[in-house]
């Protein structure tokens, strides 16, 4: 027999298994890192700077979508490792720039190649269409629980 579920009742079961997803995604993650130093939060770090250039720890932080105060515990990890460097900010004389470093570009390549490999083996088993789908509706409830959190705040 089929459980049918109410359209309301699909989209929270669907929410609440975004945990498990993250759970088992921040392991393959981890898992991912090998021999590299890295924590999976550096990672996070890294991936931003690579993808955005350089920042400011604030910018950081709103990219991740977490505090000011976290990211900054997060920045100062892959600067203590030598994998991104302060640059002055042209904008803003107290709030320095973050930029990757050669050896912080290298580590990242290596683990977003290992990752995208992964990436590759897990897509056979799922249509482009059914891969788009999910991109839209996901980025869809991204955006209106967020507009529903900042409504409450």
């Amino acid at each position: 027999m089929i459980n049918v579920m109410k359209k309301n009742e699909l989209l929270h079961h669907i929410l609440w298994l975004s945990r498990p997803l993250m759970q088992r995604t921040e392991q393959l993650v981890r898992d991912g890192l090998g021999e590299t130093a890295l924590t999976v939060r550096m990672r996070a770090v890294l991936e931003v700077l690579a993808t955005s250039g350089p920042l400011s720890v604030p910018d950081i932080g709103r990219e991740l979508q977490i505090q000011r105060q976290y990211a900054q515990v997060m920045v100062n990890e892959v600067l203590s490792e030598g994998l991104a460097e302060r640059l002055p900010n042209p904008k803003h004389r107290s709030s320095v720039l973050i930029k990757l470093s050669q050896e912080g570009k290298a580590t990242i390549d290596g683990v977003l190649a290992r990752e995208l490999e992964v990436a590759e083996q897990l897509s056979k088993a799922f249509s482009l269409r059914d891969l788009q789908t999910v991109q839209v509706v996901m980025t869809q409830l991204i955006d209106k629980l967020g507009q529903n959190n900042q409504t409450k705040g």
